[in-house]
């Protein structure tokens, strides 16, 4: 072999080295996947160039990788469109000539990663190798092969070789500390996980590993339901099937493929890195693209692949780049579509999902002005009211009936009112739900811990709304009341009853209402009311202090005295005659148990029963049940 040149290679940043080994990737590995995309493009550039007629068009494409223990080192092949002495010179030697040392210099300034680490290609073998062999062969006409070789200092040798055929060789010889990468296991495992889709066959010691012909890049209409489900279970092993999908595809005024998935459930999705692959023409990049998905659609899962997404710049940078912006806004109004799409054509699916969207469309409305109008129409509330023949909603799915706000104003006897009535617990608000169902009032459930930001979302931003729980007050229609009777001391019954339950609470605190409820014997005996803005406000300091809401010290308990408990516990009280001077008789203090265990149950309806009050009413509910046990025995 003659030498052909020995030299410096040309580089402004003297430490260019130890940054490519040290700094700017955050992990090693991805040095096969730079070589393999090197290899890729230059197979890509020989198929155009034969197409042109510039060179010999030469077999299929091929990236071979093979791996040598004893020498310890590793060969990426190709077949692609080589290289002449002049262009290894050039885009080799010459590393500013693509930018590197911009890009070097940038890294070394900022303190957040780069997305994607691409930029170096090449030059990432340094992460890995104390030497480079680099042998190619241009495809052109009369070429002749040569051979490169560097062992990380800006020295190189540059001489003739004796290779026939047209391509590329990069031998790596690894360091010391990196001989883990002549394991094929792990080398297939990289592979797999940043070559997978190339469009290129890459084969391990002769045997193909990659998937190739990714489904983003095809046509929806070729796609089968069952071909999304199988790249779904191929990305996501041991995730069920997906809910439903969207299909990306634009060319302008950017290059964007992708296949986003909505999953089952999101209970433990990622809401601040993501589930969603970053691609670049076909490459692996990242995991983490909280940076171009709007962080409200991170939890979806799936796949976008763009060129046209800049990955040699900071993730600060990213966040403010102008193209970037629009691929999110993008990427959101093809999901708002799908979902419209989805209701209008299949409103039991849509409903039948709607409990797992839900998270991204709420938090995305509240997020995302622009998001929010693209979905109004499209969130549900689990109701009360009854599905009718003919009507669009309420939208039976499973044991459930779903409606729309504007749906459920619409079914409002006075076509003038606003107010919307919700429950957020059907177990602890049992009564006062009962109490509305049963004069045909219709409720919707808001349930989630969303839904404590959700609503009064929704307030301040329609006017058409305001929402009210059912037990933050109860109106007129809800109340049984007729003239009562005064006794022989002018009192009547209900002034007889909040007498009775003030003194046996003893708590100034307590505002004590007594009623007539609707309902029957299914209405509550007793209930805690906290009117709408106190609770919300009781709320907002919970959440702040980091504590979960407990009952404020003052508060309205109502008595339903029309509920067969309390005309009972009137008749025992009436019963009761004074022994002496100051001690009640024992069904007058019978009486005042029973009160104080009504209050009681009021308050754990409603969570107001501290941990270490519990303890306390079980022992008070044992002996009041063994005492009122020994009255009838």
């Amino acid at each position: 072999m003659s030498v052909l040149e020995q030299g410096q290679i040309q580089i402004h940043t003297e430490n260019i080295f130890p940054i490519i080994k040290k700094a700017v990737y955050s992990g090693h590995e991805v040095f096969l996947r730079e070589l393999v995309s090197n290899s890729t493009d230059a197979i890509s550039k020989r198929r155009m160039a034969a197409m042109a007629g510039d060179c010999s068009e030469g077999d299929e494409g091929l990236i071979n990788i093979t791996v040598d223990r004893e020498s310890k080192t590793i060969k990426i092949s190709d077949n692609g469109i080589g290289m002449t002495a002049e262009e290894v010179k050039k885009y080799i030697n010459q590393v500013a000539f693509s930018s590197a040392e911009d890009f070097l210099e940038k890294y070394k300034q900022e303190s957040d990663a780069i997305i994607g680490h691409f930029g170096l290609g090449f030059y990432s073998s340094f992460m890995v190798a104390k030497e480079v062999e680099l042998i190619t062969r241009s495809a052109r006409p009369d070429s002749e092969a040569v051979r490169w070789v560097c062992d990380g200092s800006p020295s190189f040798k540059l001489e003739s070789h004796e290779r026939s055929e047209a391509g590329t060789d990069v031998i790596l010889h690894l360091m010391d500390d990196e001989l883990e990468y002549l394991e094929p296991a792990k080398l297939r495992t990289l592979i797999t996980q940043y070559c997978d889709f190339m469009p290129i066959d890459v084969q391990l010691e002769g045997e193909s590993v990659n998937k190739r012909n990714p489904a983003w890049r095809r046509n929806p209409r070729e796609m089968s339901d069952q071909d999304y489900i199988d790249l779904y279970h191929y990305l996501y092993p041991f995730q069920g099937d997906p809910l439903l999908w969207v299909h990306l595809n634009t060319d302008y005024p950017y290059t964007l493929q992708g296949i986003l998935f909505f999953p089952q459930s999101v209970g433990r999705a990622d809401w601040e890195k993501g589930d969603i692959r970053l691609y670049c023409n076909q490459v692996f990049v990242s995991d983490s693209i909280k940076e171009i998905v709007p962080r409200y659609l991170l939890p979806l899962r799936g796949v976008i692949d763009s060129p046209d997404i800049p990955l040699n710049v900071s993730r600060s940078a990213l966040q403010t780049d102008r193209k970037v912006r629009s691929i999110g806004n993008f990427v959101a109004k093809k999901v708002s579509d799908r979902l419209k799409t989805l209701k209008a054509d299949h409103p039991q699916q849509y409903a039948e999902a709607w409990e797992s969207l839900a998270p991204f469309v709420k938090i995305g409305a509240m997020e995302d002005d622009k998001f929010a109008d693209q979905v109004s129409d499209l969130i549900l509330f689990a109701t009360t009211a009854e599905s009718i023949e003919g009507k669009q909603e309420p939208i039976k799915a499973g044991d459930k009936r779903y409606t729309t706000l504007s749906s459920y104003q619409d079914r409002l006897s006075d076509p003038q009112s606003k107010r919307i009535l919700y429950c957020t617990d059907e177990v602890a608000q049992a009564g006062a739900l009962t109490l509305w169902k049963s004069q045909n009032a219709e409720v919707i459930f808001a349930e989630t811990v969303i839904d404590s930001q959700f609503l009064p979302w929704l307030e301040a931003t329609k006017d058409q709304y305001k929402f009210q729980r059912v037990d933050a007050e109860l109106d007129e229609s809800l109340h049984d009341e007729k003239p009562e009777i005064s006794d022989q001391d002018g009192e009547t019954q209900s002034e007889t009853i909040r007498n009775l339950i003030k003194d046996a609470l003893n708590n100034d605190k307590v505002t004590i209402q007594v009623q007539a409820l609707k309902g029957g014997e299914d209405a509550p005996p007793a209930m805690i009311l906290l009117p709408e803005q106190m609770r919300r406000m009781n709320d907002m300091g919970a959440l702040m202090d980091q504590r979960l809401p407990g009952l404020p010290d003052h508060h309205v308990l109502l008595i339903n005295r029309r509920h067969p408990l309390v005309e009972g516990l009137l008749r025992l009280s009436s019963g009761g005659v004074l022994i002496g001077a100051e001690e009640a008789s024992p069904s007058r203090r019978l009486a005042s148990e029973l009160a104080l265990h009504l209050y009681d149950m009021a308050r754990l309806g409603v969570g107001g029963l501290e941990p270490n009050e519990l303890a306390g009413f079980q022992t008070r509910s044992a002996k009041l049940m063994s005492e009122l046990v020994s009255k009838g025995t």
